[in-house]
């Protein structure tokens, strides 16, 4: 499975400081999945996100009639679905998590790829948080992780030592037909005029699963969002009914169901470069 490439940065450059500060964009393209053990079974999705400058999100609510942060719209931003688990503002909770790992961000930006609430209703199985620091380089990312029984975790990735690559163990329950004792090998792109996520699920076995999202940017204006909302009809409970629906074709082939195991007693883990040939890139 071949995913998308970013060509030609958009966001801050080293050097170049805030003058190169990057706007909120909408990006569109596909999500698809592939299991290649115990037995094949792929899928894919048309799907738009939002990438979000946290920092500015009042200003997307002035300036687009289709668009609010924190009430009811066509499509809309919640604070309370990301960051911190006591619904507080993001900019400080990022900042406190990213100097616990021993990142400084100086002020730079922060930007969050996430589904927007399309009607009241959103699900985002993955978000991305770029954290920049003031001389305009990416110092890390945030993978926010949610399963379908509400819980979240978040894996805090440093990049000074790992790149764009990094390795981890899985801690958090995401499908009744994956055990937990499994590790994830990321690839990402920053934000540019593509993003691309790419994600294998590795056991002592091998690899049993490929994941990703290739995705194009379009402009934040309200013919966008107009046209985006229209074009991906009520998107995000789509998502949530998809991986229901594709959970009982796995059952239906055979599947082993493994119970939902308590989730981790803290939310956050810091990743730390894994001697494995893939951390860095």
């Amino acid at each position: 499975m071949a995913w998308f490439v970013c060509t030609g940065q958009l966001g801050p450059k080293p050097g170049a400081g805030m003058t190169q500060r990057m706007p909120s964009a909408l990006y569109s393209g596909q999500v698809r999945h592939t299991r290649l053990q115990p037995f094949h079974h792929t899928f894919s999705y048309r799907v738009f996100y939002g990438l979000f400058d946290i920092d500015r999100l009042d200003e997307l609510d002035r300036n687009h009639r289709w668009f609010s942060v924190g009430r009811f719209n066509l499509l809309s931003f919640d604070h309370s679905v990301h960051g911190p688990e006591d619904d507080g503002p993001l900019r400080p909770w990022v900042e406190e998590v990213l100097a616990n790992a021993g990142v400084d961000l100086d002020g730079g930006p922060v930007y969050l790829l996430t589904f927007p609430r399309i009607l009241g209703y959103v699900f985002n199985p993955i978000s991305v948080w770029y954290c920049y620091d003031s001389t305009g380089e990416l110092a890390a990312v945030i993978h926010e992780v949610r399963n379908t029984f509400g819980d979240r975790h978040s894996y805090v990735v440093p990049l000074v030592d790992q790149g764009l690559r990094h390795t981890f163990d899985k801690q958090l329950h995401v499908s009744p037909f994956n055990p937990m004792d499994q590790h994830y090998r990321f690839s990402i792109s920053p934000p540019g005029r593509r993003i691309s996520v790419s994600i294998d699920q590795h056991d002592d076995q091998g690899r049993l699963l490929r994941a990703g999202m290739g995705l194009s940017r379009v402009e934040f204006t309200d013919a966008n969002l107009w046209r985006l909302f229209w074009s991906h009809p009520l998107l995000t409970l789509k998502v949530t009914a998809a991986i229901h629906w594709q959970a009982i074709k796995l059952k239906l082939k055979g599947a082993t169901f493994h119970r939902r195991p308590h989730p981790p007693a803290n939310s956050l883990t810091v990743v730390t470069p894994r001697r494995s040939g893939y951390e860095t890139g």
